[in-house]
Parts: C-alpha cells; sequence; structure tokens
C-alpha cells in the first residue's frame, strides 16, 4: 500500500502524516455478556435500568432487577455492538443486556478517544466485509487504519460526535412527531362501540353516521401489460403502481413506468384516489394504503377506491391508517400462497363518517402533519447520508 492510499481524502488543517495499521483487538477490550432473561411482563418505564437489545429497536424496556448491571458512564462509556447488523450505540448508562448478539466493547488504553473509536466501528459497519458470516470472530484480529496522533483521533471524534448529536435530534423530532399523530389518530376517530371521536374540531357536535364504503366511493384496479414485449415498457413515462411502491402516505412515483401501449388497456385513475396493495407478502404485518399525487395506473395486487361526493379523500385516507390493524385482522384471508385481503368484502365495510365539512378539517390536519413528519424524515435521511458520506471520506 503506498503512503498517499495511508491517508483519508478530507482531513483536518494540520495533520499530514500516513495513517498506521491497527487491529481492533489492541484498541477494544471485547466481551459476550450472560444475557438478561426477562420473567413475564416486567417491563415498566417507570424503573431506572433500561435493557438493550440487537438490532433497531436497542432499548427494550426497563427492569428493576439488580443483578447483572453493566456499569458504564460519561467517564467509562461501554460501546454496544451487535455482529447480526454490525451496528453499534455508544452508552454511557447503567443497563443489563437482553441479547446473546450484543457484544461489549471499552478501550484497552483509558487515554485513547472514545469518539473516534466509536467512528472506526460505524465506518466498518459500511465496507463489505462486515457483512461476511462469522465476522465477529474476527474481529480481535481484524487490521484498519487510524491516525498515529492522538489529536488527530479527538478532532474526528468530537466532529462525528456532534454530527451524530444533531442526527439524534432529528430522530427524536421525527419519532415524536410520528408517535404524536398515532395518537390523534385514536382521538380524533371514533373507538369501536362509539358514534363520536374523543377529540373534536370546534362546532361539530353531530354523531358520525354509519354508511358502506360502496355507498361514498367507486374501484378499480389494473394488471401488468405483457413483460416480453418492450415497447410496453421501454422509455415509458405512465406511473404503474405495484406493492413495492405503497410505501408511504402519499404516492407521487413509481419504481416503473410504462408506455402509452402498455397503458393503452389499463385506467389512468385521477389523482386524490387511494390505491391499497390486495396481494403482498407484506400484509402480513400492514395493510399499506396511500393517496395518489399524480395520475397512475396500477398492477393487479392493487385496488383503487375513488371518494365520492359526500367523501373527501384525504379523510378516507386517514381513515384506513387509524384503522390498518382491525381491518387487516377482519379482512386478511388465511391458508393462501401469498398474503392477501377480501376486498370484496371491505368494499361492503360499514364506517363511521362525519360531515363532509368535519372530514374535510381532518383530512386537512392530517396532511400538514404528515407533511411535517416527512420534513423531519427528509432532513434525518440527508444528515444520516451525509454522516455515510463523510465515514467514506475521513477514514482511510
Amino acid at each position: 500500500m503506498t503512503e498517499q492510499a495511508k491517508v483519508p481524502a478530507i482531513r483536518f488543517a494540520g495533520f499530514t502524516d500516513p495513517w498506521e495499521q491497527r487491529k481492533l483487538g489492541e484498541l477494544f477490550d471485547y466481551e459476550q455478556p450472560q444475557p438478561y432473561i426477562v420473567r413475564g411482563t416486567e417491563y415498566d418505564d417507570s424503573f431506572p435500568t433500561p435493557v438493550l437489545t440487537a438490532g433497531q429497536s436497542f432499548v427494550l424496556g426497563y427492569t428493576n432487577e439488580k443483578q447483572g448491571i453493566k456499569m458504564a458512564s460519561p467517564e467509562h462509556p461501554v460501546i454496544i455492538f451487535d455482529d447480526f447488523t454490525t451496528s453499534s450505540h455508544f452508552v454511557d448508562f447503567p443497563f443489563k443486556v437482553k441479547s446473546s448478539a450484543i457484544k461489549l466493547l471499552t478501550l484497552r488504553d483509558k487515554n485513547e478517544d472514545i469518539h473516534f473509536a466509536y467512528q472506526v466501528l460505524q465506518n466498518i459497519a459500511y465496507t463489505p466485509v462486515s457483512h461476511e458470516r462469522h465476522w465477529i470472530s474476527k474481529f480481535a484480529t481484524f487490521a484498519t487504519l487510524m491516525p498515529e496522533c492522538k489529536s488527530e483521533m479527538q478532532a474526528i471524534g468530537h466532529f462525528m460526535s456532534n454530527l451524530d448529536g444533531l442526527i439524534t435530534l432529528h430522530q427524536r423530532k421525527y419519532d415524536k412527531l410520528v408517535i404524536f399523530k398515532k395518537s390523534m389518530l385514536e382521538k380524533m376517530f371514533p373507538k369501536d362501540g362509539e358514534s363520536v371521536p374523543e377529540i373534536r374540531f370546534a362546532g361539530f357536535t353531530d354523531p358520525w353516521e354509519q354508511r358502506k364504503l360502496s355507498e361514498v366511493a367507486t374501484f378499480g384496479g389494473g394488471h401488468t401489460p405483457p413483460m416480453a414485449d418492450p415497447d410496453n415498457y421501454e422509455d415509458g413515462y405512465v406511473l404503474w403502481v405495484t406493492s413495492q411502491d405503497v410505501k408511504s402516505n402519499y404516492l407521487d412515483r413509481t419504481t416503473t413506468q410504462i408506455t402509452e401501449k402498455g397503458a393503452k388497456e389499463l385506467t389512468l385513475y385521477p389523482a386524490g384516489s387511494l390505491v391499497m396493495v390486495t396481494r403482498s407478502g407484506i400484509l402480513r404485518h400492514t395493510l399499506p394504503v396511500a393517496e395518489l399525487r399524480k395520475p397512475s395506473t396500477v398492477n393487479q395486487d392493487i385496488r383503487v377506491i375513488l371518494p365520492q361526493g359526500e367523501c373527501c379523500g384525504e379523510w378516507l385516507l386517514q381513515f384506513f391508517i387509524s384503522h390498518n390493524k382491525e381491518l387487516l385482522l377482519e379482512f386478511g384471508k388465511t391458508g393462501t400462497t401469498v398474503e392477501s385481503v377480501d376486498f370484496g368484502k371491505i368494499k361492503d365495510m360499514l364506517l363511521y363518517m362525519p360531515s363532509t365539512v368535519e372530514q374535510q378539517q381532518i383530512g386537512d390536519f392530517f396532511a400538514k402533519l404528515d407533511s411535517l413528519i416527512t420534513l423531519h424524515q427528509r432532513k434525518l435521511e440527508l444528515l444520516q447520508d451525509i454522516k455515510k458520506s463523510l465515514l467514506d471520506k475521513m477514514f482511510v
């Protein structure tokens, strides 16, 4: 390896020396903790000790159990390393461990910069080697390049730590908005057996009326143009919705666009129509519904709901979102090769509806809230992309 290859693309001013190769085992002490066994439903947010698990959840719950607490503090932090996903977390509070996939890492030399060491792991998580099976077994002997100068380590660690703090701040804002929306959906739609919601806009007092969905909407569907004919797809610009496209509440682009020829025997549904996934493996977990922001066609796994007359599409979208789990439980088909829902029964389902004016106010409220959630989500994704790019350019 040349000396030039031993320096990162971006460095802080004043640092010019080549980086040196070091093994992770020289930097970290490595511990496989004994997993904490949960007895029944003993988690309680009022308890003091968090129980950490593998994956994205990280904090699984809180316990009052005293035995087996791993001590960590701002002076003596611990890095939690998940060998299933190669994700890591910086921990500076006492905790317990739930998953055997978790490894605990502490600095061998307390004079090393813990924040820089944490970023070393973050950088490795983006490399192909971290996805190799049994990579963790090579942890101690895994070699990577690091600066010899502790001042450069501290500069990188401090900079990246501040960026992590900004990412965490936006993550919390996003999470709070998602939780707030979930709470408002529960309170602004009637509970089972009731005809009025817990929270309403001022001036509305009448009970909501029960209607069949088929009385306030019409329906449609689509199919897949023959794949063997490239004229159906090449240089296409007509939006064509499949189940993989319905990942957010609003849809203005699709993975695949088809040509006018491909769309010739399909219906072009107007913006404001609702699309529902009725056949897909995703139906094991959720019932995806979205509003079209642009005219689109759909394939055979999608059903289209077109609100009519007194039915406000924005309100109906939020109705489906708020009743997601119940609808999936009631209309989901069992014993089929691919998960699906009985759309014929959905068309005749009963739902409580307020006046059109109240629907519009509810729909507008949630549309604005969704826009705010999307804004914070995009900011968060942008910061995460910046972090990934900087890790690539500030490490070798």
